[in-house]
């Protein structure tokens, strides 16, 4: 019986070729449907390749009698309704590999053309000008590239970069200093990056944590004279205040290809001569889009043929009596994980997770993909799920452990997730209580017993009278609003620790003024 895969969206025809050549496949290739078509259409198809151009929702999926998978030619599936693919058991796939060399070869197309003022040099050429002196540019040989984020990407430049002879320092939460000595790079912080880098580029998601990572402090801690590439995604350069470090003279140049909103006309960057752009074209090329559809095209046939996929999105069903069991605790596993991200700064080395009580009985995989999918959300964000969770900690060199012990230490179930970095180690624990929901009683050795939602700030003190009351009267003075207050102590006058919920998210000036309380050694500010 031959497999109906259909394809609603423009697709590279040399991409689309493995499934021309299996004969068990046969393809409908059906562009511009409108709405209601596609729902006929989908009714008796296996498989779905799309582009960004089809609206893959609830509705439609709904129409759709055997579809067995769904494939992106591309990286995002905003396009797709994963929450409704999952419920019908139906696998999504991407590419996510497909783009790297063609955003990579953008970034440093990009970086000469800024720093040889190429566009700029061009354009005067067609308004009949020589102006040979005036389009002087700077080599890139012996310069410091400063990279934020060195994912696939990223370290595509780095290789490029050093190609030119260039000396890269890089950024990145998971990068240690041996990964970056063994690729031949520095390794710094964000702020050693910016502060040493001649050229900077960015190659980091759009997350809270990086949306206008680049901004006015951050062009202030800069070189005079820096040149900024953003190949990556818009937002994570402040655009109003690249606009004024550009006009103040401290920035002498931005290669954009991405910009916070789409289509980019009518903004005064696109005025000044030290800028150039394009319209998003980072993964613009023959070779992309053909790879792109080579990737989801082969994930289709092995999946309609074994099973198998190499680039999964969502996760596959279980059976309803252990989704039964184990479902009510993903949402716990996946607030610890988050808040272990934030509890613990320093890169992760290893995970350890501890099942105890009723935990030690059930299928604790679902539970641990959920908990490293919440650890490495905070800086991978929507690009880490359910079922790419393992696959990201290893590519991160994070090994993982699972233990199981009927022991719960006083309650029916206890999971505890335990991190280790080079710095030491930091734990969590967190259970169900009965009517209540999840709870976190225990962090590293203190016991607390804390909702893990909203805005969370964890204060490590000295145990002395009077450290709440300062507390207070300081985050009163910011308009902070505490709504409720845990205490627990190592020791009378040792060290102690403070859980607090508050009604918004502790900006950094708060936590400075905290910190500069002599009572206090550490200040996090949690945000679930």
């Amino acid at each position: 019986m031959a497999f109906r895969v259909l394809i609603t969206d423009p697709l590279s025809e040399e991409g689309i070729k493995p499934l021309r050549n299996e004969p068990s496949v046969d393809i409908d290739v059906a562009t511009e449907l409108s709405g209601e078509e596609l729902k006929t259409k989908i009714a008796d198809a296996d498989a779905l390749l799309v582009r960004s151009q089809t609206k893959v929702t609830r509705e439609i999926i709904n129409q759709a009698k055997q579809l067995k998978i769904i494939g992106r030619a591309g990286v995002g599936v905003d396009n797709i309704d994963l929450d409704a693919a999952t419920e019908r058991g139906i696998i999504v796939v991407n590419a996510p590999n497909g783009n790297t060399n063609s955003a990579a070869e953008h970034t440093m197309a990009m970086l000469m053309s800024l720093s040889r003022r190429i566009p700029q040099a061009y354009q005067s050429l067609k308004n009949q000008q020589w102006e040979r002196k005036k389009y002087v540019g700077v080599e890139l040989k012996n310069k410091t590239l400063g990279i934020v984020g060195l994912g696939r990407i990223g370290a595509e430049v780095a290789h490029r970069a050093k190609g030119q002879r260039m000396k890269v320092i890089a950024y990145d939460p998971f990068l240690t200093e041996e990964k970056a000595e063994n690729l031949g790079i520095d390794y710094g912080s964000f702020e050693e990056v910016i502060q040493k880098a001649d050229f900077i580029t960015v190659h980091t998601p759009l997350l809270k944590e990086t949306k206008h990572l680049i901004n006015a402090d951050a062009f202030n801690m800069m070189k005079p004279g820096i040149h900024i590439v953003n190949c990556a995604r818009g937002g994570i350069i402040e655009e109003n205040a690249l606009y004024d470090a550009i006009i103040s003279k401290k920035v002498a140049g931005a290669a954009l290809d991405v910009f916070e909103e789409e289509p980019f006309y009518d903004h005064k960057l696109l005025d000044l001569p030290e800028v150039i752009a394009t319209p998003h074209l980072g993964a613009s090329t023959v070779e992309a889009q053909e790879n792109v559809a080579i990737d989801v095209s082969e994930d289709v046939i092995s999946f309609l043929a074994k099973g198998s996929v190499k680039n999964p999105v969502n996760l596959p069903s279980v059976s309803s009596e252990a989704l039964g069991k184990i479902e009510p605790y993903f949402n716990l596993a996946e607030k610890l994980g988050i808040f272990l991200s934030y509890l613990s700064n320093d890169v992760a080395e290893k995970i350890n997770i501890y099942y105890s009580g009723d935990l030690s009985g059930v299928e604790i995989a679902p539970i641990t993909r959920n908990t490293i999918k919440g650890l490495l959300t905070r800086h991978l964000g929507t690009h880490v799920n359910d079922v790419n969770a393992f696959y990201l900690a290893d590519k991160k060199g994070i090994t993982i452990h699972e233990n199981k012990t009927s022991k719960a230490r006083g309650f029916t179930n206890l999971l505890t997730v335990e991190v280790e970095t080079k710095s030491g180690t930091r734990s969590v624990s967190g259970t169900l209580l009965n009517g209540l929901g999840p709870r976190i009683v225990e962090i590293d050795d203190y016991s607390v017993d804390v909702t893990p939602k909203g805005h969370i700030v964890v204060i490590h003190h000295k145990d002395q009278p009077g450290v709440i009351g300062k507390m207070g009267n300081l985050l009163a003075q910011h308009d902070v609003n505490i709504a409720t207050m845990q205490v627990d102590r190592s020791d009378v006058g040792g060290n102690a620790i403070m859980m607090l919920t508050v009604d918004k998210y502790l900006e950094n000036k708060e936590k400075e003024a905290l910190i500069r309380l002599e009572e206090i050694r550490d200040v996090t500010a949690v945000d679930l």
